[in-house]
């Protein structure tokens, strides 16, 4: 018995000292716990579109930009998006035509009625979400590069030829709920199907990394494609970097939705930019 004592002594002790030395779940330490900073980037406004105009692009939406019903619409999205508060707009076109861009500007705020040759979402959206946000700054940040949508069919593909072809052949299989070639789909519902977060990842898969699938034996032409789409997109991003921003500066930025997509992408990892919810302002 006496030897057992020794060893009880120190079994007691342990299990006091265990004890004493576990924290409950509910109860606080002294340690600072992390706190989410506030956000002091450029508020952004990066607002997606389809062409309104002519395009180059391969695949466009038919819409006739003259027609009035198609106008009012635009200018009761316009109306929403004012009241954001933009102090600059950006849109699709390069810098070297910010000249042109800013006196056309400032003829539309002058007459409204003034008629442009050839018009597309940028005088018939972009110029009226200017004037009734009394926005004084319009900038062009677009960059244009040549690169090759069809390499998939130019080229003995060794990669994945049905991958690319089945995509090719029903690329909103996916998506069917947001397709945006849609027999008699509304305006507004088209702009809201655009930018549409699932829609804006889909863009790049269709514009860019589809053609990862396609590649002769020893190539890679359609990663190399890609590379081209990702390069522009950089490009314009790094235009819209040049510009002169204040962090009192409200941007509205409208693009074609893939570029709308690259700018998310990229704005979402830069602590420069913040970026809003679209559908706060397309309700």
């Amino acid at each position: 018995m006496n030897t057992l004592k020794p060893i009880l002594s120190l079994l007691i002790l342990s299990i006091f000292f265990s004890c004493t030395n576990t924290q409950k779940p509910e109860e606080k330490t002294n340690e600072p716990t992390a706190v989410e900073p506030e956000s002091s980037g450029i508020k952004v406004l990066n607002f997606a579109t389809f062409h309104m105009g002519y395009s180059s692009d391969a695949h466009t939406v038919e819409f006739d930009e003259n027609n009035k019903k198609n106008k009012d619409t635009i200018h009761q999205v316009a109306a929403m998006l004012a009241a954001f508060k933009p102090t600059v707009i950006i849109v699709e076109a390069t810098p070297e035509y910010n000249g042109t861009l800013q006196g056309n500007y400032a003829t539309y705020l002058k007459d409204q009625d003034a008629v442009f040759e050839n018009p597309d979402e940028i005088e018939l959206l972009a110029f009226e979400v200017g004037r009734l946000a009394g926005t004084k700054r319009i900038y062009g940040v677009d960059h244009k590069m040549e690169y090759n949508y069809n390499i998939g069919s130019e080229i003995v593909n060794s990669i994945d030829s049905l991958t690319i072809n089945n995509f090719q052949a029903d690329p909103f299989k996916s998506i069917p709920h947001l397709s945006l070639f849609e027999e008699g789909l509304p305006l507004m519902e088209r702009l809201k199907r655009i930018n549409h977060p699932k829609m804006l990842d889909f863009l790049i898969t269709a514009n860019a990394d589809i053609l990862t699938y396609a590649g002769t034996e020893n190539g890679f032409e359609g990663a190399d494609e890609a590379a081209k789409y990702y390069q522009r997109n950089l490009r314009i991003y790094s235009n819209l970097n040049r510009l002169q921003l204040g962090e009192n500066d409200r941007l509205f930025i409208l693009t074609g939705g893939s570029h709308t997509a690259f700018l998310r992408e990229f704005m979402e990892r830069d602590e420069k930019y913040e970026m809003v919810n679209t559908f706060d302002y397309l309700k």
